[in-house]
C-alpha cells in the first residue's frame, strides 16, 4: 500500500480496535470485484464477464464493532503479450503489484479446479510476502462434480503454505462469512483509518464513471475492444438531483459508431441502465448526459492515461 494522507480514527471504543489492509488478488475474471461487493453489501467495484474489467485499485471498508478491514480490489494480474502490451495493460499490472505493498493480509482468488499460467504468475508474486495469504477457491457452486473439490484442495495446498484454503461463491455468498472471519483474525491492533460508516475511498464522480464503463463492457464486450474509457466532466450535486455529464472516449471512428448505435439507441440504453444504478447508489435523482469522442491512441499513451485518472502514488 502507498503511504498517503490517511489519519487513523481516534474515537475510543470499549474493545481494542483492529485495522488492516487486505489485498484481493488473482488473475483476470476470477471474481475479485464480485467478492468485494458481496463483503460490503453494496456495489463499489464494477463487474462484467469480460476479463480486465477492473482497471484501478479500489478500496472497500468493512467495519464490524472494533474491527475494520480495508479491502483493496485490484486489476487482474495477466500475461503481457502482443495484444496486451499497451500502456494501460502495464498500468493495470503495476496497480495490482503496488496493492501488495504494506498489506497485512492477502486473499488470493482462483477459479474452481482450474490452475492457469496466470495463476502461477500471481503465486510467484506472492512468494516474497511474509503476511498471511488466504486462498479462496471461487465459483464452487458451478462445480458439477462436488467430489472433485477435496482432492483439488489437497493439490493446491502443496503450492505454498497458505494460512487457510476456503471454498467460496462470491456471487451467492457461500463461505464468504467464514472468509471474513479468517481475515479478521489477521488484522493488527490499530486505530481505524476510516469512519465506521465509510465504505470506500473513491469519490462519487469516480463511481459514476465506472458505472457507465460497466454498462458499456456488459453490452459491447464482444464488439468493442478495451480501448474505451469514461471521463466525468461534470458532477453537480443539488441535493435531490445530481447532474452528471460523462464523456466516453474511444480510439477509432468505427468504435464511436458502435457505441452510439443505430439512431442513437445503444448510447440511450447505456445511459438508462447507468442512470438507474447511479440513482440506487447515490440515493438521488440523476440527470445523466453521455457523449462519445474519438481520442486516438489514448490507451498506449502514458501521458494521456495520467490525464484520464490512471494514476497512483509511487
Amino acid at each position: 500500500m502507498s503511504d498517503d494522507a490517511m489519519t487513523p480514527e481516534t474515537d475510543s471504543a470499549a474493545a481494542p480496535s483492529r485495522c488492516g489492509f487486505v489485498a484481493i488478488v488473482g488473475r483476470p475474471n476470477v471474481g475479485k470485484s464480485t467478492l468485494m461487493n458481496r463483503i460490503l453489501g453494496q456495489k463499489i467495484s464494477i463487474t462484467s464477464r469480460r476479463p480486465q474489467t477492473t482497471r484501478h485499485q479500489v478500496m472497500g471498508v468493512k467495519t464490524v464493532d472494533s474491527a475494520q478491514a480495508v479491502y483493496v480490489d485490484t486489476p487482474g494480474m495477466h500475461i503481457m503479450g502482443k495484444d496486451r502490451n499497451r500502456a494501460i495493460n502495464q498500468f493495470m499490472n503495476q496497480a495490482a503489484n503496488q496493492a501488495l505493498r504494506g498489506v497485512d493480509c492477502v486473499v488470493f482468488i482462483i477459479d474452481r479446479t482450474r490452475w492457469t499460467e496466470e495463476d502461477e504468475i500471481v503465486l510467484k508474486r506472492l512468494a516474497s510476502l511474509e503476511v498471511p495469504v488466504i486462498l479462496a477457491v471461487n465459483k464452487v457452486d458451478w462445480l458439477k462434480d462436488k467430489k472433485s473439490l477435496l482432492p483439488w484442495l489437497e493439490e493446491v495446498a502443496g503450492k505454498r503454505s497458505f494460512t487457510a484454503i476456503l471454498p467460496i461463491s462470491a456471487k451467492h455468498g457461500t463461505g464468504v462469512a467464514e472468509l471474513e472471519q479468517e481475515v479478521a483474525r489477521h488484522l493488527p491492533d490499530s486505530p481505524h483509518y476510516f469512519p465506521s460508516d465509510q465504505i470506500t475511498d473513491r469519490s462519487e464522480r469516480f463511481l459514476a464513471a465506472e458505472l457507465v464503463r460497466e454498462k458499456v463492457m456488459r453490452q459491447l464486450g464482444d464488439e468493442l475492444p478495451y480501448q474505451m474509457t469514461v471521463e466525468v466532466e461534470q458532477f453537480k450535486d443539488e441535493g435531490k438531483i445530481i447532474h452528471i455529464h460523462a464523456l466516453m472516449l474511444v480510439e477509432r471512428d468505427g468504435q464511436k459508431k458502435i457505441l452510439i448505435g443505430e439512431k442513437g439507441e445503444r448510447i440511450k440504453q447505456i445511459g438508462r441502465e447507468a442512470r438507474l444504478e447511479m440513482e440506487r447508489l447515490f440515493n438521488a435523482k440523476v440527470m445523466l448526459k453521455l457523449w462519445v469522442k474519438v481520442k486516438r491512441g489514448w490507451s498506449d499513451d502514458a501521458r494521456a492515461l495520467k490525464s484520464l485518472g490512471y494514476t497512483f502514488d509511487e
